[in-house]
């Protein structure tokens, strides 16, 4: 599926010159290293401010608490956390389990919308229909996840959030560097995360995770957070959180980010070459929904999609993935289980059957292997045991 010694070696020298000036330093912890990479981050996304922090997920907390997702106040001063939850944020049910993790750590309610049967992405229609609909929780914003490297749209959410009052929150772990309709995922919303894992297409050598944001309000209040509530050290304004970003993943990012515009178009390009070769083997249906072969991935008009992953469709999923691994093909279920329906989000209150698309998606969806250094002799070898097993 993904082959990281590939990106390491061109880079080797550089990475353990950054990582030793880092050790030379001591700033081991946020410092020079992190500032150093946060200024070129919100640079080359077009936003005020991107602050980095220890994880996507804590990205997505960090996010919501900022904005003032949650629960109620009480008592005197800024200290959120009364009585039962206080907020709900729409979201999607056909993503990682941390969109909806994230949401319930902030003290709010997870409301769930279905999704678009092209993109995976949250409909915005489907979510127009929940706004309309009475909730017990009053909805205080709109969780749009940019699934695979590819925006939601981003022209409806917005006008979603104007006519109700909401906030915009982007899940774009998946997207460093996708755009809809040339503007950068990050710089969509009232405030943003990223994750820098070590699968994303811009990544850390461990957990890493960033906050993007044109609000100077809502900067001042990450940065706040991800260190225990503190404005002056050891003087605590709220209770937050210990989600600090390393000096060394910070310094690791800083390099990474010069050659991450390339990588994404290699991307790209290995997509269209898995476009031209689905077509050539006549393998490839119009979709939505899979019949005899598959339902290609699509890029959206008004979108740059930076295809994190190259997600496909067919009918008989499982027995193919099995067939797959037969001849060592790497490949990839994102996501076997809607969140709906995981035991652990049992308490939202949903069953089967409440979101159809995200469920039909759960049973079709097969990733592919795709990373910027892809070969074509390899991509014909994955097309080609796909052509064998349909046949």
């Amino acid at each position: 599926m993904l082959d990281l010694k590939r990106q390491y070696r061109p880079l080797h020298r550089e990475l353990l010159d950054a990582v030793a000036a880092v050790l030379e330093t001591q700033q081991f912890i946020l410092g020079e290293p992190v500032a150093a990479f946060e200024r070129a981050a919100a640079a080359q996304l077009g936003v005020a401010h991107a602050l980095g922090c220890s994880s996507g997920t804590d990205a997505l907390w960090l996010a919501l608490a900022a904005a003032g997702i949650g629960p109620p106040p009480h008592g005197p001063g800024p200290v959120r956390g009364g009585p039962g939850p206080g907020d709900a944020v729409v979201t999607t049910p056909f993503s990682f389990f941390a969109s909806v993790s994230a949401i319930l750590r902030a003290g709010a309610v997870p409301v769930l919308a279905d999704i678009e049967p092209a993109t995976f992405n949250l409909d915005p229609k489907a979510v127009r229909a929940v706004l309309k609909a009475p909730q017990p929780t009053p909805i205080r914003a709109i969780l749009p996840v940019h699934l695979f490297g590819q925006c939601a749209d981003w022209t409806s959410f917005a006008r979603l959030g104007s006519e109700h009052g909401l906030k915009l929150i982007e899940d774009a772990a998946q997207a460093w560097g996708a755009e809809w309709k040339g503007v950068k995922a990050g710089a969509l919303g009232d405030a943003a995360a990223f994750s820098f894992y070590p699968t994303k297409n811009l990544s850390a050598a461990g957990d890493a995770g960033m906050v993007a944001t044109n609000s100077d309000e809502l900067a001042e209040r990450v940065r706040m957070l991800r260190q225990h509530g503190m404005r002056r050290r050891y003087y605590h304004d709220e209770v937050g959180w210990n989600a600090r970003l390393d000096g060394i993943q910070g310094a690791i990012l800083a390099i990474k980010l010069k050659y991450i515009e390339g990588w994404n178009q290699a991307r790209r390009t290995v997509a269209e070459r898995y476009h031209a070769l689905f077509a050539a083997a006549g393998l490839a249906e119009s979709g939505p929904y899979p019949s005899h072969g598959v339902v290609l991935p699509q890029e959206v008009r008004s979108t740059r999609h930076v295809w994190h992953q190259y997600v496909i469709r067919t009918a008989r999923r499982d027995a193919l993935r099995q067939f797959l691994t037969a001849r060592k093909i790497g490949s990839e279920i994102y996501y076997p289980v809607p969140l709906h329906l995981q035991e652990a989000l049992k308490g939202l209150g949903y069953a089967e059957g409440s979101f159809p698309e995200a469920e039909r998606a759960a049973r079709e969806v097969l990733a592919l292997p795709i990373f910027p250094e892809l070969r074509e002799d390899e991509q014909k070898t994955v097309v080609a045991a796909i052509a064998e097993f349909l046949s």
